[in-house]
């Protein structure tokens, strides 16, 4: 069975990237362009793991993160924050609202996919 992997980011081309990573590698993708955009697009549907970024409009990664946690289906799928920020603070507030990790942009395509294929095996 294939896997879906959901990814947030207001960017475009942050969306495409990591989205063709992840496709090359074989999982199947969804994308939402904010935090709202993604749990209208999840609701009903299994997802094995999810991937968002920290700072969009409407609504960003913290609220995303515990919207998500706070279901059910969500309560202990992966959730990886892909972002700028570097800070241990905000790091800590990511974990907090119950990220499993954290990658770094600009990421290594090859090294996400083997952090996604570990997280979903």
């Amino acid at each position: 069975m294939t896997k879906t992997i959901l990814i947030v980011d207001d960017s475009t081309t942050m969306r495409q990237m990591v989205g063709d990573a992840l496709r090359t590698a074989g999982f199947t993708v969804l994308e939402g362009v904010n935090g709202e955009d993604a749990l209208r697009k999840v609701t009903g549907l299994s997802v094995q793991l999810v991937i968002t970024d920290f700072n969009m409009p409407v609504m960003d990664g913290i609220v995303l993160i515990k919207r998500l946690r706070a279901t059910p289906e969500f309560r202990f799928t992966p959730i990886l924050v892909l972002t700028t920020e570097t800070e241990v603070a905000r790091k800590e507030q990511g974990r907090s609202a119950g990220a499993t990790g954290w990658v770094t942009k600009p990421f290594d395509p090859t090294r996400l996919v083997q952090v996604v294929s570990r997280l979903v095996s």
